[in-house]
């Protein structure tokens, strides 16, 4: 019988999480559940109490839907006022006795308040050899403790009485998703998530929140520490520069920042150069497959999150970037991570630096390689947006006989695609591209979503000879 219960308890928790396509199946276990029921009383409640204690929202929902939210008032402000979020609520206490107050939240761990900000242990004001231990009203929603409980209190003698204890909840005791939640209309979205940069929040908020950003925003930077500085994104990334028009919401309007990645520090101004934290990983992927002597050409290098871990990982480094301000900040940091004497940055379109310095570079470099030589040449191109359409530039750019197949170039192309098959996808334009087939000569990396039906990707290659070399006539 007692086998039987887990297997039923498993076969109830792995219904509990399947698509609803698959519940049907969830009759099924009711009834095996209670064919045992009558044999162990009390089993399928026993069961069912479980499952919700899995789901911690299910179960607030159906004790007391509004424990824990803000006063009901401020649903509609557009102006944060603090004072407005007070309330009180009722929740289930134990008076105990001073001295008695650790055994119990030790004994009953389970059931005292856990909320983040709320003390579980406040004083009497009528007793001061006394305190009350404030329970879990989500544990104890009838005010009253079960067998269990009240056996583990009568050993340490305590009385098992439940008080309701009248707490009360301000701005500084709720997360910031409950007061959004309860400040914008019922059933519309609440975005409380952000990319960090340094001490700057940066916010994608969509069209029904725009009339409450410069709440939304204060209540971010109130409820994160650091956050100095919140803005918007109020334009689509321009993709000359890479960069986008925003709007301060809340704090300081100081966009210069500093951020680490990969125990690498960059300085950088928000408003005027491209940075993503989320692409963080994917730095460090790439950075990760050069080799000491290796050469990295990086066409479009942003502030240089290729470039300079490339280079301090002894590689011979070329960076480009058509904004300006990127080539700036570009330079101050190289200086910053004292590789200035490593990095060879250039301020020009991506066509005219293939064309130009990696050609001359690569025209230089492999005639000169040796059997058996080691050094890689890999060229990055992170512009999703229009990269792929830079591989043409490949076509019989050097002259020449063929260096051998290792000395190819590999190239680390990143695009964008809203195809149901992505990777075959870009494939196919860098393919059209560059008037050549890759089946068998590439690799197709997922770097992340980036809107629903959007996958951003590497395709990784090594030029072709015969597209990369154009032949002298006999």
């Amino acid at each position: 019988i007692l086998w039987r219960l887990g297997y039923c308890a498993r076969l109830l928790k792995t219904n509990h999480f399947r698509t609803a396509a698959s519940n049907t199946s969830f009759p099924a276990v009711s009834m095996l559940l209670a064919q045992h029921s009558g044999r162990i009383p009390g089993l399928f409640v026993v069961v069912k109490k479980n499952t919700f204690f899995t789901m911690p929202e299910t179960m607030e929902d159906k004790t007391n839907p509004e424990l824990y939210l803000p006063h009901p008032g401020v649903r509609g402000m557009t102006l944060l006022n603090r004072e407005a979020f007070k309330r009180t609520v009722v929740v289930p206490a134990l008076k105990v006795k001073k001295e008695t107050v650790s055994s119990v939240l030790k004994s009953l761990k389970q059931s005292v308040l856990q909320r983040p900000g709320l003390k579980r242990v406040v004083e009497d004001p009528e007793d001061e050899d006394s305190r009350f231990v404030i329970l879990d009203p989500h544990k104890i929603p009838e005010f009253s403790l079960g067998e269990s409980e009240q056996q583990v209190l009568k050993e340490l003698s305590v009385h098992p009485e439940v008080s309701k204890y009248h707490l009360e909840l301000t701005y500084e005791n709720f997360k910031s998703e409950e007061i959004l939640r309860a400040v914008l209309p019922e059933g519309q979205e609440v975005t409380s998530g952000f990319s960090r940069v340094g001490h700057i929040a940066h916010l994608n908020l969509r069209d029904h929140q725009l009339p409450y950003r410069h709440l939304i925003g204060q209540v971010i930077m109130d409820k994160n520490p650091g956050i100095t500085c919140v803005v918007n994104k109020t334009s689509i990334i321009d993709s000359t520069y890479r960069n986008f028009e925003m709007e301060v919401l809340a704090g300081e309007n100081n966009l210069v920042t500093k951020v680490k990645e990969n125990n690498i520090s960059y300085e950088l101004d928000f408003s005027k150069v491209y940075w993503n934290p989320r692409l963080s990983t994917e730095h460090g992927r790439i950075v990760e497959l050069l080799k000491p002597g290796d050469v990295l050409f990086d066409v479009f290098a942003g502030i240089g999150p290729f470039a300079i871990p490339a280079a301090r990982r002894k590689c011979r480094v070329f960076a480009n970037d058509l904004n300006p301000d990127s080539y700036t900040w570009l330079l101050h940091n190289c200086k910053l991570n004292k590789v200035d004497t490593k990095v060879k940055a250039f301020n020009m379109d991506g066509r005219d630096f293939l064309r130009g310095p990696v050609r001359e570079e690569l025209s230089k470099e492999l005639p000169l390689l040796k059997e058996g030589q080691k050094t890689a040449f890999h060229i990055v191109m992170n512009l999703p947006a229009l990269a792929v359409e830079f591989l043409d530039v490949f076509r019989h750019l050097l002259v020449g006989e063929p260096c051998s197949p290792a000395g190819l170039p590999t190239v680390h192309c990143y695009g964008f695609s809203k195809h149901s098959n992505p990777a075959r996808d870009i494939q196919e334009r860098a393919e059209a591209s560059l008037g050549t087939s890759l089946a068998g000569r590439c690799s197709t990396f997922q770097v992340r979503n980036v809107a629903p039906n959007k996958e951003m990707l590497c395709l990784s290659f090594q030029i072709p000879a015969d597209v990369l070399y154009k032949r002298p006539c006999p």
